[in-house]
């Protein structure tokens, strides 16, 4: 049987492209594509689909909800209060998994930012 050994690419559509890959770049390191392949680091992914009608990721017509990792949310979260990016933080989102904060991109799109517990890096 053939296996998925990773998550090749992840797209989605946007008003403005080539402002939203900018954001991207500026606010969370992720290389524009369209210039170059974004190399990440390997560690855990989870894939999990949800429920229909979940809450979970805000609006009801969101479709998706990426989650990036990230080695320091602490350090992430005060970057991105300093650029003026409104940081949204539940402790019922930490977990024995780790801890969570979630942001939106310019178009609304959900981002949540995760730090691995140490048992799951």
């Amino acid at each position: 049987m053939t296996r998925v050994t990773g998550v090749g690419g992840f797209f989605f559509r946007a008003r403005d492209p080539a402002a939203l890959a900018a954001w991207y770049e500026t606010h969370l390191g992720i290389d524009d594509i369209a210039k170059t392949v974004w190399r990440q680091q390997a560690g855990p992914t989870v894939f999990a689909p949800f429920a229909a009608d979940t809450e979970y990721f805000g609006r009801s017509e969101q479709q998706w909800l990426i989650n990036f990792r990230v080695d320091d949310l602490d350090a992430a979260m005060a970057d991105l209060r300093a650029a003026g990016i409104a940081v949204e933080t539940r402790a019922e989102w930490d977990s024995e998994v780790g801890r969570f904060c979630r942001i939106h991109d310019p178009e609304g799109n959900p981002i949540e930012l995760w730090e691995p517990s140490a048992d799951n890096r």
